[in-house]
């Protein structure tokens, strides 16, 4: 258990715990003559990984000009990466590299655009990119088609080819909800470590399932109605607030679990509080993803269902590895609870002061 702790505690600090929505790219394909693609990408995630590809490694606290002159410093290390191809045969864009201070964000966007020509005859356009180890967009726009055309990659995939002169179909709203559900579940497990942990810490306060229920459904109200208002417009507050309340929320729910082994009514308050933030996390991410217009609702929903059985699949976790097993042995709370919320208290700790100083 202990070799756990310390194998989950290296991941946590050096994962990014929203990997996914970090990059998008948007393809134009203007008159079957040029093609525009814009890559929106974290730059400073993107620098260390130029950085790390040669052996580097990213100093830190670097800023907007600074990362713009590095990254584009690597252009031929930038294009080993990413591949356009038209009727399979690979073409060679023009490059152009800008990064804009976060605002709102938590780090530094980088914008990449590559410019080129269509090959005369092109019947069929194939997009690659390896620069980043999460799910992103891939949304195809053509002068001939109304609606864009959405592929979902993962790092590295190849996309399915793209016919340059057909319209885009209509959007299938099982394909819809079941994309959803999977980014939802994936945002949790793996993506969101520090959405894992704050679940960690509901269940590890008592085993009793009446004191997990209870908070997992104030959590789960919570956070649905945060992810709904915000996806509709109605609340929006800036991610370098959200994010460090985020971390600071899981240390305080794990520090309570040190000296408190019953439910509070004041518990279930705080974790409803807490669950308000979570959801407007969640709504970043989404935003960042992006929403079907003609599927909005779906989308959304099947989101926020994947995301609570992200959640179950972390109870049911710990349950099957340490509750099942040892919850009712008098040491547990001693070598289990105590142990691992102190090391989730230090984690989260960590990531409130990096959020803050980002």
């Amino acid at each position: 258990m202990h070799r756990f702790l310390l194998a989950l505690a290296l991941g946590c600090m050096a994962a990014n715990a929203h990997e996914i929505g970090t990059s998008r790219v948007a393809v134009l394909l203007h008159d079957g003559r040029t093609y525009d693609v814009e890559i929106v990408t974290d730059a400073t995630a993107l620098a260390e990984k130029l950085e790390a590809s040669g052996g580097g490694q990213l100093a830190n606290g670097l800023q907007a000009a600074q990362l713009q002159t590095l990254i584009a410093g690597y252009e031929e290390r930038f294009r080993q990466r990413i591949q356009l191809a038209f009727d399979d045969q690979p073409v060679q864009p023009a490059i152009t590299f800008s990064v804009v201070p976060a605002i709102d964000a938590s780090a530094p966007a980088a914008t990449i655009h590559l410019t080129g020509e269509i090959p005369a005859a092109a019947r069929n356009f194939t997009w690659k990119f390896g620069w980043t180890f999460a799910a992103y967009a891939l949304t195809v726009r053509t002068d001939a088609a109304e609606n864009p055309t959405t592929q979902w990659l993962e790092g590295g995939q190849s996309s399915a080819p793209f016919a340059l002169n057909t319209v885009a179909p209509q959007i299938n709203r099982v394909r819809t909800a079941l994309r959803y559900l999977k980014l939802g579940f994936t945002h949790i497990m793996p993506n969101g470590i520090d959405h894992m942990l704050f679940v960690l810490g509901i269940y590890l306060l008592s085993n009793r399932a009446r004191t997990v229920l209870w908070q997992v459904s104030a959590f789960t109200l919570a956070h649905s109605i945060t992810l709904g208002l915000s996806m509709y417009g109605l609340v929006s507050v800036p991610p370098r607030i959200v994010e460090p309340l985020i971390a600071l929320s899981i240390a305080y729910v794990a520090i309570e679990n040190i000296f408190l082994s019953e439910l509070k009514s004041w518990r279930i308050a705080l974790v409803f509080g807490f669950g308000l933030l979570h959801g407007m996390g969640f709504a970043g991410a989404l935003k960042e993803l992006g929403l079907p217009r003609s599927e909005f609702l779906t989308a959304l929903v099947t989101f926020n269902v994947g995301v609570e059985a992200g959640q179950l699949a972390v109870i049911a976790a710990a349950f099957l590895l340490v509750g099942w097993h040892w919850s009712n042995r008098t040491w547990y709370r001693a070598r289990v609870v105590i142990p691992t919320s102190a090391a989730i208290a230090c984690m989260a700790i960590y990531w409130t002061i990096e959020r803050l100083y980002a």
